[in-house]
């Protein structure tokens, strides 16, 4: 008898320090009539403290989601718990959140990452699984500004045409520092997307009395957060004229996995008022197509590059919008489609990419129903509800 009470209390006393592994369900609706893959975020004051030691996962069926916490304002605790769900069209899909003291590893080697690049001089470079870019810094603007080799003075947008899902900027840069060409495709992908003095993908200007004002190259960067599902950054910009006005640039940059484009809040201020920001996409020499749905509020040019096809877009929400125009020119860099916004302190846009050797997007019409269904995708954000 005395036997069987100690084996009972000790019974009972193992089943009470067992964690309970399941500690939260996440039902996601998506009430959109087509599948899609969407980043997700669950407060962490809802899932309550997480045991020391331990790693929160998310599942569904029993496959391991990529999952990221972040510190939404900065304080250096984390806040939000973001994973990364598919869900089928008109789909409830359930995700359980978990703890565990194990080691977690995921088959995935696909992640977004963004870094300053001392080797190249003062690159900042982003990228997720299927795209990736870079812009210039103060550096490769003191270089053309002294008139010496290397430089190149320009806040425009570069594309990195990668066809991997796995990070590339280390491996290219070390290409360069090598001795060897990220603009030769190895069978990653490469860069011949050319920026110049052009707005790349993306970039902005002030547009008025038929010239565009910009900026000049990033003079700092703040990397906000880092991980597998999440990146974001900021660059900064001296100040700059925009005929007689001046103008105060900062961007804050959110690449997510699993999307053609990023999204850009862009922070202006200025001495006085500005009749727009204008958003470019160049045209290069004009070979490619380009079109212009105001009242979806996407914007694409699809265009030949080597032997491949390239489409590069815009997709903003339509209440931002005052007009767009296709402008060609002989001057060099400067053919652009501009998008026209509301001079607003803040306006928030999402602009990228595809490639057609990536596979993913083969014709100019593939692409144009990409941005249409991302423009959906952000008017109808799917709804979280945790049980």
């Amino acid at each position: 008898m005395h036997r069987l009470k100690i084996y009972v209390i000790s019974l009972a006393f193992l089943t009470a320090c067992k964690p309970a592994l399941e500690i939260k369900k996440v039902l996601v609706k998506n009430n959109l009539d087509f599948d899609r893959e969407e980043v997700v975020t669950v407060k962490l004051s809802i899932l309550g403290d997480l045991p020391e030691g331990s790693t929160w996962i998310v599942k569904s069926g029993g496959d391991i989601s990529p999952s990221q916490l972040i510190d939404v304002d900065g304080n250096s605790i984390k806040d939000e718990l973001l994973f990364l769900a598919n869900i089928n069209a008109n789909e409830e899909k359930i995700f359980v959140i978990e703890y565990t003291k194990e080691e977690v590893k995921s088959e995935a080697t696909n992640r977004t990452h963004s870094r300053f690049v001392p080797e190249r001089l003062d690159d900042y470079a982003w990228e997720n699984d299927r795209v990736a870019f870079r812009t210039y810094g103060p550096e490769a603007q003191r270089l053309v500004e002294v008139n010496e080799k290397g430089g190149t003075l320009s806040s425009g947008m570069d594309c990195w045409l990668k066809r991997v899902d796995y990070p590339i900027i280390n491996k290219w840069y070390k290409k360069y520092v090598d001795g060897a060409s990220y603009h030769k495709d190895d069978g990653e992908g490469y860069d011949p997307y050319h920026v110049g003095g052009s707005r790349g993908c993306g970039g902005v200007g002030v547009w008025k009395n038929d010239s565009l004002y910009v900026s000049k190259n990033f003079v700092t960067y703040k990397k906000i957060m880092d991980g597998p599902v999440r990146n974001i950054f900021e660059l900064t910009y001296a100040p700059w004229q925009a005929d007689g006005t001046t103008v105060e640039e900062k961007k804050r940059i959110t690449i997510d996995l699993g999307n053609q484009l990023y999204k850009v809040e862009e922070h202006i201020q200025a001495s006085d008022p500005l009749p727009n920001i204008t958003i470019g996409i160049t045209l290069h020499e004009g070979k490619g197509v380009a079109q212009a749905d105001s009242a979806n509020g996407t914007f694409s040019y699809w265009e030949p590059i080597d032997d491949s096809e390239l489409g590069t877009g815009v997709v903003i929400d339509p209440a931002w919008l005052l007009s767009s125009q296709e402008y060609r020119t002989a001057k060099k860099d400067q053919s652009h489609l501009y998008i026209m916004a509301k001079p607003e302190q803040k306006i928030i846009y999402h602009t990228g990419f595809a490639w057609k050797k990536a596979g993913a997007i083969q014709t100019l019409n593939e692409w144009n129903s990409y941005l249409d269904i991302y423009a959906q995708r952000l008017r109808n954000p799917v709804r979280v509800i945790t049980q």
